[in-house]
Formats: structure tokens, sequence, C-alpha cells
């Protein structure tokens, strides 16, 4: 396992993050397409309308186009909404961290280095409409290298938001994730975090039916002093 420590975000790690940040959020193209394909409606219409255009035209060429196009449709339906998010958080919080991240009393961005480089982020930041008497803390943009998968950076920059969290006096932390990033999902859970609810937070989340997973660790104190 290649050495590393979590220090906090500097200047100069911007493109750096960013980039990191996009290429983990791309991976999730594929995942996406895969499970369209798997959708019951999916297969009805890859399956039905090169039928129907070869009953009608007795060409199979044009069928044979029809599904190219319809894949390459689905395709681009898969990538719309990561790109689409990447861009809003590239033009938002991520366009610069120190403002939107270290600014503030109780909020904060870490990096994961190895060997001299940015190989894992993450970011917290307090919920705003928290619930009557619980302080939360959010944590945004969990991501690792793809080379350094498997060296514990993930959990150790979770490990990073919960421990900043208890010194801070939150009584939560809050996150989201989705139904294609089951490993996330499970680090997540095997550390403690609970799911307490899914929804659809756009229309093209329930085309796809790509729910989104919101999940909650809540410390001991917090656990007890809700009793």
């Amino acid at each position: 396992m290649a050495p590393h420590h979590i220090r906090k975000y500097q200047e100069t790690d911007h493109k750096r993050v960013q980039d990191l940040y996009s290429q983990g959020m791309v991976e999730h193209i594929p995942a996406t397409f895969r499970h369209i394909l798997k959708l019951p409606q999916t297969i009805l219409v890859l399956l039905g309308v090169p039928i129907a255009l070869l009953l009608v035209s007795g060409s199979w060429l044009l069928a044979l186009v029809s599904n190219v196009t319809l894949l390459v449709f689905l395709w681009l339906l898969a990538r719309y909404p990561w790109k689409k998010y990447v861009v809003i958080c590239l033009q938002t919080d991520l366009a610069d961290i120190t403002k939107s991240y270290l600014s503030a009393h109780g909020s904060c961005f870490w990096v994961a280095e190895s060997w001299g480089q940015v190989a894992g982020i993450v970011g917290a930041l307090p919920v705003e409409n928290a619930p009557p008497g619980r302080k939360q803390l959010q944590l945004f943009h969990l991501s690792v290298a793809l080379e350094h998968r498997g060296e514990g950076l993930g959990k150790a920059l979770v490990m990073t938001v919960l421990q900043f969290a208890r010194a801070q006096g939150y009584s939560e932390v809050v996150l989201n994730t989705s139904i294609l990033h089951p490993a996330a999902l499970t680090l997540y859970q095997s550390m403690g975090f609970q799911k307490i609810r899914e929804y659809f937070p756009d229309k093209i989340s329930r085309l796809l039916d790509v729910p989104t997973i919101r999940l909650m660790y809540s410390f001991p104190s917090a656990q007890e002093a809700g009793r």
C-alpha cells in the first residue's frame, strides 16, 4: 500500500482536484448506460422499434440503423446528468474551493496525498435547513483516483470528515449517493451510515429509475439523546 496523508486543501491543488472530481463522475456513465439497458421499457423499445420498421419497410438495414440510433441516444441520455452535474459543481462550490469550504467555521475540504500527488478528495459543509435541534454536516465530492483505489483512501477521507464533525459539535453527518455507486454505498454502510430515504431529485433521474439515496451517520451521544 502506497503511503499517504490527508491534509487541508491548498490553492495549488485546484486543477488536480477539479480534474479528479470530473474523472470520477465520468466513470459513472457506463454504469448508468448498463442500468438503462436493463430497464423493461428500454428492452421493449430496442426490440419493438426495429421489428416494427422491418415489418413496415422490409429493410434489415433500416432496422439495424434504428437500433444503433437508439443506442446512441441512450448513451447520450446516460451521459447527460453526470456531465450536467459536473458543470454545475465546477461553476459553483468547486470554482473557488477556499471560499466555499475554508472561509467559514464548521466546513472544510481535504485532499489525500500519495507520493506527492493528490489522489483523493472530500469536502464538508453544514446543512442549512437541518431538522430542529440537530446540527448536521454534509459530506460532498468523495472521490479517489482510479489508480489509488483499494488503498483505503476513501475510508480514510470519510473518517476525516467524521472526526471533524465530532470535533465541531455536529450531531450527524449526511450524504447523498445512488444505486449506481455500490462500492461507495458499501463503504458508507460499513462505517456506520444508515439509509434514511430514497428519492428522485429531478425528472431525468425518475425517467432513468436512478433514485438518490440519503445516508446519515449519528454520533453515539446524539443517538442516546434521542432515546
